[in-house]
């Protein structure tokens, strides 16, 4: 056993690296994997193979080259494997961020051209719609942001369905409540990063297939952003009925690289390349590949397909036992933000508030001496110490999410790791109350 920021736990015939933190050595204690993972040592060393031995071009035929293309190939087959899908699903990306906008401005494209092909079916020309997107209120930026940006252009409409303050899910019911002739996508998270909350996806794409068949012009695409769900959670793109899922490596202990599955890119699903150049990734998405991030990326997930319901069960049992140390320790103080009744979540996802006026969550973040954790968003640290919206968006109190810590455990945090974290907020709160 190494100490607190380097355990190595065994998995199926494999290590599991925990903490590959470059707090190491300052005996840090890292609870931020929504935010990101390390990498895995099969996984590294995946890379550096990729490095040293598929260097070459994977578009040209010498033996570097054809090394590099295998490597590729088989990523792509792992990856899918990983979501339920075929390779030639598989469209590699730059990371989650390129991949929810391609479908993003896919589907704002597909409805463009299909209305110049047919003015005489409700479109642009003959009724003046515009393309309408329907999201939720609680997506991440990377969806969010794309969404206004297309709205204020006047590119698309966009409706924002709030999800439930008793579920912290977006209703069924509202989605498809919200849907108009001029619809064109449909886009809800699959997991919420600082609830855990697992979103209907399954039921939205079973009823609005059912919608589908009764459109006479074209069908609502279907599209949900998956990264916090990989490698905790089962994800079957089939299953769920998608169109699209975003898939995010940093999220699943791969390097910071992306794909997009797409259910037949360019036949039984429109796909729409926002870049231009050599043709690599059938013109979807061009560029000479970055064959190690790839190669890093099957091999993660790889490890996930083979290892999954050991880190589903071990994360679980984790949070668990963090929110059990954290009840006995802050009594009537502690309020979990991310308990909604009957409602599916992750199992490594813990937000909780611990109440005081001194006890705002930047604080006590800033002044723990051991824990390594987030208020929320990693992607929202530079909005000051304003709550999380996200928090607000499903009924918590102003005065709750203002004191919010998102703790979110990985396939290595063990219950040692708890102990010591729950004794560094306890010692922190404690001071904080003093002062």
């Amino acid at each position: 056993m190494a100490n607190q920021c380097g355990d190595i736990t065994q998995g199926k015939g494999h290590t599991h690296s925990v903490h590959h933190c470059s707090e190491m050595n300052l005996d840090r204690i890292y609870m931020d994997y929504n935010a990101t993972t390390p990498l895995e040592p099969e996984v590294i060393n995946a890379i550096s193979e990729a490095l040293q031995d598929a260097w070459g071009n994977p578009s040209s035929n010498y033996i570097a080259g054809a090394k590099a293309k295998g490597m590729i190939n088989q990523s792509r087959e792992n990856v899918a494997r990983m979501v339920g899908g075929k390779a030639e699903d598989i469209i590699f990306t730059s990371g989650g961020t390129e991949a929810n906008n391609l479908v993003l401005h896919t589907a704002v494209e597909h409805f463009r051209r299909n209305c110049r092909e047919e003015p005489d079916k409700g479109n642009t020309k003959s009724t003046g719609l515009r393309p309408h997107i329907v999201t939720s209120n609680v997506e991440h930026d990377s969806v969010k942001l794309v969404v206004e940006h297309l709205q204020e252009d006047g590119k698309a409409d966009v409706t924002f369905v709030p999800v439930s303050k008793v579920t912290g899910c977006v209703e069924v019911d509202d989605i498809i409540a919200a849907v108009r002739p001029s619809t064109c996508l449909i886009s809800i998270m699959l997991a919420n990063n600082e609830t855990g909350v697992i979103m209907p996806v399954q039921e939205i794409c079973r009823r609005v297939k059912s919608l589908n068949k009764q459109r006479e012009h074209l069908r609502i695409l279907l599209h949900t952003d998956a990264a916090q769900a990989l490698g905790k959670v089962p994800v079957d793109a089939c299953e769920l009925g998608v169109d699209y899922l975003t898939i995010v490596g940093h999220k699943f202990y791969a390097p910071r690289i992306g794909a997009l599955y797409v259910n037949g890119p360019g036949s039984r699903t429109p796909l729409y390349p926002m870049l231009f150049g050599g043709g690599q990734e059938r013109n979807f998405r061009p560029g000479t590949e970055n064959t190690p991030m790839i190669a890093g990326l099957g091999k993660a997930a790889e490890l996930v397909t083979s290892n999954l319901s050991e880190y589903q069960s071990h994360m679980r049992r984790t949070k668990l036992y963090l929110e059990e140390r954290l009840k006995v320790v802050f009594k009537d103080k502690v309020h979990f933000n991310s308990h909604f009744p009957g409602t599916d979540m992750l199992p490594n996802t813990c937000n909780v508030s611990i109440m005081g006026p001194t006890l705002q969550g930047w604080r006590v973040l800033s002044n723990c001496t051991r824990l390594l954790a987030s208020v929320g968003a990693a992607c929202h640290s530079d909005s000051g110490n304003r709550p999380s919206h996200i928090l607000l968006s499903c009924g918590v109190p102003w005065e709750v999410a203002a004191n919010a810590l998102r703790l979110s455990v990985g396939r290595g945090t063990t219950t040692a790791h708890v102990d010591t974290v729950v004794e560094d907020l306890r010692e922190t709160v404690q001071m904080l109350e003093d002062v």
